[in-house]
């Protein structure tokens, strides 16, 4: 049966106390959860979906395990959209109009689906569906992302007004700003409580609006969030939020420690995708904790094979266990990630995962003898985050053998000095993987936002 159509504040609590009872029961318990809804799922999906039903007419007629799923992935699947969706009265045409029209951001299309488009490092725009089953599971599961918060926090919490800053992407049918514009139009409390604030308002503005705002709780993507960081220390921007939380991005760890104490709060990160918003919650360790009670999450090698705990991946399959009107099954996300092979010391049940990087985001330079290297950008990135003087940085490849680098400088340091430590510290790497003789261009151009709004650390080349 279908929950597609269910509304939303009938399900909700039912599912929460569900997840309440997965946490406190443990691992068996989460995984037996997590095989009982795949198979539902795989079920579901192949009797309503003709894509799916043509895909796995040769499988089994009820499957636990899904490594006998074929992959998927969203350029697989973008061009069969309308085989894909379970719900015949949805087609490309109509969604793509829809999406296309910035007046019906946060609007549920056909009066059943929030909408939100993701373009990702694949350059391919996906078009997302989320039911109403969906969007119930990502409301229960939304306390495990504020578990850590003690006792005085919650107190700040409220001596703030529980009020939330989000300072995401606006003007686009992204799912942050969706989601946030269509719960505004359905709850008076969250219309009270929270404030979308653009990403792309300057940043002596934002700071401004901010200080007005007083958020209890500050969210942004991680490059925003250490840009707010440095006009905090600086004094501009005195805000006391109880948690600020990154997402989308990949916080530096070594950021952590400092924009926790210079906003004296708790930090957190998300580690979500538009596919399944719900995918993850961090903890105090710095580590994620998969959701896997409504995610199956494979971490794999270049041949989709498992990799075990402990080693990195080249990329993660998902399969999103509740939304039903456009499955998510065995889906190539397209991020590095390395599983904990021992249990976290937070105590949290679920499997902890970090991610190393975007596999899209891995340069590839040809060497002098014709070989091809390749350099994970988590390498680029570590680089220059312990470079001092450097607020945002931005790697283009820009031909096969050149690369140009967009620097944003912190106020007050010496801009040829720090290009000099950059030139010299990237050239080495390069050096160390056999390509030294890649030419670094340095730009006055700041590094630039995709259309989402995020931050891209490394752009190679097309």
């Amino acid at each position: 049966m279908s929950h597609a159509h269910t509304p939303d504040h009938v399900q909700t609590l039912p599912l929460l106390l569900d997840a309440r009872r997965a946490k406190k029961q443990g691992l068996d318990a989460i995984m037996q959860r997590q095989h009982t809804r795949l198979a539902e799922m795989v079920t579901y999906a192949r009797t309503n979906s003709p894509y799916y039903r043509k895909l796995y007419q040769d499988l089994p007629e009820r499957i636990e395990t899904p490594a006998l799923l074929p992959v998927t992935s969203k350029k697989i699947l973008m061009p069969h959209f309308d085989d894909w969706v379970t719900d015949r009265e949805v087609n490309i045409e109509q969604v793509s109009e829809f999406v296309d029209n910035p007046d019906l951001i946060g609007e549920r299309f056909l009066d059943k689906y929030l909408m939100a488009t993701s373009s990702g490092t694949s350059g391919m725009r996906g078009i997302f569906l989320q039911d109403a089953w969906s969007a119930a599971v990502t409301s229960a599961l939304a306390p495990r992302e504020v578990s850590g918060l003690g006792a005085s926090d919650l107190i700040r919490l409220l001596a703030h007004g529980g009020r939330m800053a989000l300072v995401i992407a606006t003007g686009g049918h992204f799912m942050g700003s969706a989601g946030s514009v269509r719960a505004a139009r359905e709850s008076a409390l969250y219309r009270k409580r929270a404030k979308l604030f653009s990403v792309r308002t300057p940043l002596p503005e934002l700071v401004e609006q901010l200080n007005q705002f007083r958020p209890a709780i500050l969210f942004g993507y991680a490059s925003q969030i250490i840009m707010l960081t440095g006009e905090q220390e600086a004094g501009r921007l005195h805000i006391h939020p109880a948690l600020v939380q990154a997402g989308a991005e990949t916080l530096p760890a070594s950021e952590f420690e400092r924009v926790a104490r210079a906003f004296q709060a708790k930090v957190s990160t998300a580690y979500a995708a538009t596919e399944c918003p719900f995918l993850s919650v961090s903890c105090k360790e710095g580590w994620y904790h998969v959701n896997s009670d409504w995610v199956v999450f494979e971490p794999v090698d270049a041949d989709y094979r498992p990799v075990p705990p402990g080693t990195q991946s080249h990329t993660v399959l998902i399969s999103n266990l509740a939304n039903r009107v456009q499955p998510i099954l065995r889906y190539d996300l397209g991020d590095s990630v390395l599983q904990r092979p021992d249990p976290c010391p937070c105590g949290n049940p679920f499997p902890a995962v970090r991610v190393q990087g975007r596999i899209a985001d891995v340069l590839t330079f040809p060497t002098e003898r014709g070989e091809q290297v390749s350099i994970a950008p988590l390498v680029f990135s570590t680089l220059i985050d312990s470079l001092p003087g450097i607020t945002l940085f931005q790697i283009v490849q820009t031909t096969p053998t050149n690369l140009r680098l967009r620097l944003r400088y912190a106020a007050g340091t010496d801009p040829d000095h720090v290009w000099q430590q950059v030139q010299t510290e990237v050239t080495r790497v390069l050096t160390e993987h056999k390509a030294g003789h890649i030419t670094l261009e340095r730009t006055e151009e700041l590094p630039l936002q995709s259309p989402g709004g995020k931050y891209r650390s490394i752009i190679p080349l097309s």
